[in-house]
């Protein structure tokens, strides 16, 4: 039974990704920071399946002490301060867990058990201002915010270690994931989640950014497998993942209301308090390497996607009436 280290186990990507490394028969343990209260709702269905251990990117002596004792076969480091918007408030704290947390697991690997494969989760908004459309693999990166600043430190300090110490190391540049299970300050389950709250009368109003944004979107559940078909490989390299088309955010609220039978138009109000100081306009993957050497290819489309959210914050909001 090959054993599976997953720091950010709490998280949406963490959840999914225990999910699928239970199903393949893995020992799995998540890394959690110890604070005074839990927040295992992702994985409240799988804490008899796994076993939880704490450590915190900001502590080296934690990481590596729980490397050690673990000696896992793989380490899928997904923790990180993941929201955009956050970094630009709190910028030296995105760089410490974002940017230096992953050089810290990387020195424990290399401490402690060099033999395990790694995967870093590194992010489409590396590229922010992109060079080139589609992104891929070998696109420069120019990103927009202190959260994509950090991202490109953690890929680069990954390459750095495979490179310098043979660690079967790699990054995944994952684009725009979501699911039912995405943070409510994220702006796709903000949209499902407003446009619930409107639907069921509990709200009359959506307020949002820039609708003229424009991402590549896909789900969690489908991109979780591309982690770790990553770590299946000969040798290790880095891969763009996504889907390969462009939607804005225009078209996520038009699918959102159009699901419940809603005219987005007279709900949706831009507020100019949730636009970003540097705005990525356009990110869109080109996944042509993950599809041709992983055999990876994303299963749940956009609307598809999109109407799994609403349903799903339909069905918690509704509970609650």
């Amino acid at each position: 039974m090959p054993t599976a280290l997953v720091t950010g186990i709490t998280g949406q990507d963490g959840s999914y990704l225990a999910e699928l490394l239970l199903g393949k028969g893995y020992e799995v343990v998540g890394v959690v920071r110890r604070t005074s209260h839990d927040s295992y709702e992702r994985i409240g269905h799988l804490l008899d399946r796994l076993s939880v251990v704490p450590a915190d990117l900001l502590d080296q002596h934690s990481l590596t002490s729980v490397i050690r004792d673990v000696k896992p076969d793989e380490i899928y480091n997904l923790a990180a301060q993941s929201f955009v918007p956050t970094s630009w408030t709190q910028p030296v704290l995105t760089g410490e867990f974002t940017a230096l947390g992953v050089t810290r697991i990387l020195e424990a690997v290399r401490l402690a058990h060099p033999e395990a494969r790694y995967y870093q989760a590194s992010s489409s908004e590396m590229f922010g201002k992109a060079a080139e459309t589609p992104q891929r693999e070998s696109t420069p990166f120019y990103p927009r915010s202190p959260y994509g600043v950090a991202k490109v430190y953690g890929h680069w300090i990954t390459v750095n270690y495979r490179e310098s110490y043979g660690i079967y190391a790699v990054s995944g540049i994952l684009f725009n994931h979501e699911s039912p299970r995405r943070g409510l300050e994220f702006v796709t389950r903000k949209v499902t989640d407003g446009v619930a709250r409107v639907k069921l009368g509990i709200s009359d109003k959506l307020r949002v950014g820039n609708l003229d944004a424009k991402r590549d979107w896909g789900y969690a559940g489908d991109y979780v497998e591309a982690m770790w078909l990553m770590l299946q490989q000969d040798g290790p390299d880095d891969y763009v993942i996504g889907s390969g088309q462009t939607k804005s955010v225009r078209d996520l609220v038009e699918v959102a209301f159009g699901h419940v039978g809603l005219a987005w138009q007279e709900y949706v109000e831009v507020d100019p308090a949730f636009i970003r100081p540097a705005e990525v306009e356009i990110l869109l993957a080109d996944p042509t390497k993950a599809k041709t050497e992983l055999g990876w290819r994303p299963k749940v489309g956009f609307e598809e996607l999109v109407r799994m959210m609403v349903d799903s914050d339909m069905e918690r909001l509704g509970k609650r009436k």
